[in-house]
Formats: structure tokens, sequence, C-alpha cells
């Protein structure tokens, strides 16, 4: 089951920057199915001084491949990526309901990119050192 989260302040659509979101609506996707595992809200706040809260925003999507929301600064997209979920930008709010469709689709098919990632791992990511190795290091 691939974990996405979504920011939303009606459940309902990505219409929320990240860091200034009031919530994330997690749901778990198999290429079939999307089930709502996880509703997680947070106090509101204001956009700025809001740096020291991203710790606990990033927390809370533990074991999520990727985040959608309108917007996310430099920093948390930094944090994000560190912590392992990809945050993909919308240019305008969607319908929760329409990204799942395209997100099952390509855990189904193949072909957006971030999805593939995360759960068609690269061939060669464990024996790559390996080679390396046996290749050795002169010039």
């Amino acid at each position: 089951m691939l974990r996405v989260a979504f920011a939303s302040n009606d459940r309902n659509t990505v219409n929320q920057h990240f860091g200034a979101a009031a919530g994330f609506a997690i749901y778990a996707l198999d290429g079939e199915r999307a089930q709502l595992v996880e509703l997680a809200e947070f106090p509101p706040e204001a956009m700025d001084g809001n740096e020291n809260r991203l710790p606990a925003k990033i927390a809370t999507l533990a074991g999520c491949a990727a985040v959608y929301c309108l917007a996310a600064g430099a920093s948390a997209v930094r944090q994000l990526l560190a912590a392992g979920v990809q945050p993909i930008r919308l240019d305008d709010e969607v319908a929760i309901d329409c990204l799942l469709r395209e997100i099952s689709l390509a855990i189904r098919e193949g072909g957006m990119a971030w999805v593939d990632k995360a759960i068609r791992p690269h061939p060669d990511d464990g024996a790559r050192f390996d080679r390396m190795l046996a290749e050795g290091w002169d010039e």
C-alpha cells in the first residue's frame, strides 16, 4: 500500500500551503482501492513564523510517499525530501478523488515518476556498490 497525504482544510480538495496546512487527509492506495487511513489536524497558525512547526507536520507524514499541496517553501521541501516524502505542488485546487484516481492508475500502469520510484525500486540499487567495488578504483 502506498500512503499519500493531501494538504486540505475540507478533506475533499487539495487547497492548502504545506507549512500553513490546517490538516492532511492521508490515504493508502494499492492500485485498486484508496482508503482514508488518517486525518491529521493542526491548530490555526499564521503563514509567517511557522518554521518551528514544520518538524511536527513532517513527522505526521511518516510512511507517506508523497504529499500534495498548493505550495511549499524551500525549507519544507528539503525537510520533506530528507524524510523520504516527495512534495507535489499543484497550481490550482484539485479534488482529492481525482488525484486518487490518477495515482491508482499510475500504480497499475506506471508513468508517474514519483509513484514509479516509490513502488518500483531501481533494479541496480542493491548491487551497484558491489559492482563498483569489484571493478576497483584504478584509473
